[in-house]
């Protein structure tokens, strides 16, 4: 039993298992406007596990495909995927299984989740590779993530609404601006083995540029969202607690990169959970 609880921390460690807390609440969100309200049980169910099998997916692929990288970065280097906690085995049946339940879950959600699941791990998976050749990288994060509104409508009301791509411009925004200053830790690192990121090319003031730029969209898409879903006040709210919390994520980077850990998890994390709260009122209220 011990190896088994052993082995189970192994994978937490290896893909973080809490941080589905970035994805979770957009999927809820679009959930709720397009229930215009609950969205039962079930659907509750199968998106919470819908979203954690897609991103144990995409960051099991990760890792294994960084195997090589994350052993040279110090940062990285006592990952289990590098420590030979994990074997490459083991972590392509782990990303395999998770690939087949998100797979089944569309299925059993409607017809429409089901034609989406495939071309949605494809994009999942194609983060992966991306830094090898491209700065983008960082967009293709946000789209990741940024699928997991469209996840949700989809669920509820097997169609994808103009709402829906607004809110989900603004998560891809939202992300890969953060992911933009979680990079920053790694840009010698990148310069050095030939990586490509935005910080790597152009430098810190670029980046830390590049990243208000993409947050100041977020807040102008996820106004846009509340206007165009026809939400109350408690939306707008949310809206304005997001862009001062992005304000804030800049302020702690610009004064001290060694924050951009508490940056990247803590500040996004409150901010995606208090939007959800702020939703559900807005429906309780409105």
């Amino acid at each position: 039993m011990q190896q088994y609880i052993k082995k189970l921390k192994d994978f937490n460690e290896l893909v973080m298992f809490e941080h589905s807390i970035f994805s979770l609440p957009f999927i809820f969100i679009a959930m709720i406007v397009a229930a215009d309200g609950w969205f039962g049980f079930w659907l509750l169910i199968m998106g919470a596990l819908a979203a954690v099998s897609a991103r144990n997916f995409a960051m099991g692929l990760n890792r294994y495909a960084d195997r090589d990288i994350d052993a040279q970065n110090p940062r990285t280097a006592g990952r289990p995927n590098v420590d030979g906690r994990l074997d490459a085995v083991s972590i392509m049946i782990f990303i395999v299984v998770n690939a087949l339940v998100f797979v089944a879950i569309a299925y059993m959600i409607n017809p429409l989740a089901l034609q989406l699941s495939v071309p949605i791990l494809f994009v999942l998976g194609s983060y992966s590779y991306f830094k090898r050749f491209s700065s983008l990288a960082h967009i293709i994060l946000g789209i990741s993530l940024g699928l997991a509104p469209i996840a949700g409508v989809v669920a509820v009301q097997a169609s994808i609404p103009a709402w829906s791509v607004i809110l989900s411009l603004g998560v891809i925004f939202w992300v890969a601006g953060f992911d933009l200053l979680y990079s920053l830790q790694d840009i010698e690192f990148d310069k050095q083995n030939d990586l490509h990121s935005i910080p790597s090319r152009y430098g810190a003031e670029a980046t830390l540029f590049i990243s208000a730029i993409f947050h100041g969209l977020t807040v102008i898409f996820w106004a846009l969202f509340a206007w165009v879903a026809g939400l109350g006040i408690f939306a707008f709210i949310a809206v304005l607690f997001s862009a001062v919390m992005l304000g804030y994520e800049h302020y702690l980077v610009r004064k001290d990169f060694t924050k951009i850990d508490r940056v990247f998890f803590t500040v996004n994390g409150y901010l995606g959970i208090v939007f959800f709260i702020f939703i559900i009122l807005d429906k309780v209220f409105a």
